[in-house]
């Protein structure tokens, strides 16, 4: 899932978001009805803040384990929502999309933000293999 994320951000034109739910798509993992929701949330949700590899990766666990999914509940959600985060924190330290591409300049955002595609691949595809 890391590579194919990583290859629709890179390659194929597919924002940060959209390549983590691309990617899930693919191996299973969430409907394709689902890539549309992803659009928004790239460039931190045009804010600067949340990293939209973070948006992506939430709205995969939340239809894997949220509200009224046979997998989870609220609870459960919640719960894996906080764990994704702690991991992403502990390979980036930060979570905010201005932070992470600080002083990066725009010919370079793909190359340096491509790690943060692979890492939340990564992250969200060893939790969901997991599952509850």
């Amino acid at each position: 899932m890391k590579e194919r994320a990583k290859d629709y951000y890179v390659n194929q034109g597919y924002s940060c978001s959209e390549s983590i739910i691309r990617a899930a798509i693919d191996e299973g993992l969430c409907p394709k009805d689902l890539l549309p929701c992803a659009t928004t949330f790239s460039g931190g949700m045009s804010s600067g803040c949340l990293c939209g590899t973070i948006a992506g990766s939430q709205i995969v666990l939340g239809y894997n384990f949220g509200r009224e999914n046979t997998k989870g509940n609220e609870v459960t959600a919640r719960q894996k929502a906080a764990e994704f985060l702690e991991e992403f924190k502990k390979r980036n330290k930060f979570t905010c999309c201005r932070i992470l591409s600080k002083d990066v300049p725009s010919e370079n955002k793909k190359a340096h933000c491509s790690k943060f595609v692979s890492d939340a691949a990564e992250i969200l595809e060893a939790m969901l293999k997991v599952k509850v």
